[in-house]
């Protein structure tokens, strides 16, 4: 008899996890359910992280056991609190929007679990994620060689290929999204065919370590400096609680009385002013270029320019582009826009794409 393929399945207790978990044993793989333990805000009384909560866990038991798997828990919570927590809160108190959700797949959640994987003897590691990867023959350098392409999930409203753009070739030969090729819809279709516990369940959009009055979790781990809140012919309308509770294109929350709504234009942090304006569509609100740093490049060959579309923060419409000026020894290139686009955010991630395949992306400087 043929040794069955092993692969590791991140069980989040959600829908999307249980079905992927479902498809791999109905495959005929070897599969072992991994529950991860994240870092919890102690500071908040009664809140749990929202992707491991005690509900969490007794979901995704519930359904290892329905489906016929082993589930082991592991606690990724310090090197969350390192590598997420205090990352987001770093960005935050210097001025940037940050995307911890990008950061946590590629060095906790995926990352980290690829590792660990190895450890316990599996190679493969599969997530619920709405994405796909491809394995092709091409050849390069004269040589053929196995290359990886990441995808779009078929979903368009439900991908999450943005969220995997840090990947690089050796990681994305590990990971398997077995529900790439499906809608949401499918899903829970076969969620409530399969009868799983959770088929009903609701999902969760917010950051997981995140109570649901998100300025009160900063307010709780940064000293926040209040300041002045101007228009842009520099005449003072009020005072803003401290920058880092504000972010580019923001409407709800600038306390000022009077005409409104008002939009954050720009923030200060020399002078601890917060720029804002009444016009939805000032031209302070649009750019056309931006410079972006911290690159990684999935597609072979981007070392030059490209002609591509970006997607400038999770659920934007793409836009054309050219990506240029690409300097490896400083990881930053220039994106200029076929038209300006409206709320570009420092710290924010940008992700280029060929039609379907994901071909790259960084952080907005």
């Amino acid at each position: 008899m043929l040794k069955k393929k092993k692969i590791i399945i991140a069980m989040s207790g959600g829908v999307d996890s249980s079905v992927a978990a479902k498809l791999l044993v109905d495959d005929g793989y070897d599969v072992l359910g991994i529950f991860l333990s994240f870092w919890k805000d102690a500071k908040a009384m009664n809140v749990e992280n929202k992707c491991c909560s005690a509900k969490a866990l007794t979901d995704a038991r519930a359904v290892c056991t329905q489906i016929g798997i082993k589930l082991y828990v592991l606690d990724f919570s310090e090197v969350f609190k390192k590598e997420i927590v205090d990352n987001f809160l770093s960005e935050y108190d210097i001025g940037n929007t940050p995307n911890p959700c990008v950061r946590c797949n590629k060095f906790v959640k995926l990352g980290l679990l690829i590792k660990k994987a190895k450890t316990l003897g599996y190679d493969k590691v599969a997530t619920g994620h709405y994405a796909r990867v491809i394995k092709e023959r091409v050849f390069l350098e004269n040589k053929k060689k196995t290359k990886y392409k990441l995808l779009k999930g078929v979903d368009e409203k439900k991908d999450q290929s943005y969220y995997l753009y840090k990947f690089g070739q050796k990681e994305l030969s590990h990971l398997v999204f077995p529900l790439g090729g499906f809608t949401k819809q499918e899903v829970r279709r076969m969620a409530l065919k399969y009868n799983l516990p959770v088929a009903t369940k609701t999902e969760s959009q917010e950051i997981c370590f995140v109570p649901d009055d998100h300025n009160t979790f900063l307010k709780n781990y940064l000293k926040l400096v209040p300041g002045q809140i101007k228009d842009l012919s520099e005449k003072v309308l009020g005072a803003h609680q401290g920058l880092p509770l504000y972010t580019i294109g923001q409407r709800k929350g600038i306390e000022i009385g009077g005409v409104g709504p008002f939009y954050v234009v720009r923030k200060d942090a020399v002078q601890n002013v917060l720029f804002v304006t009444n016009n939805p569509l000032d031209s302070e609100l649009f750019k056309k270029n931006v410079v972006v740093c911290d690159l990684n490049w999935i597609k072979y060959g981007c070392d030059s320019f490209v002609l591509c579309e970006a997607v400038i923060r999770y659920g934007a419409k793409p836009v054309v582009c050219k990506v240029s000026n690409i300097k490896k020894e400083l990881n930053k290139c220039f994106v200029s826009f076929s038209k300006p686009q409206r709320a570009i955010t420092s710290g924010q991630s940008i992700v280029f794409y060929e039609k379907d395949e994901l071909l790259g992306g960084g952080i907005i400087e």
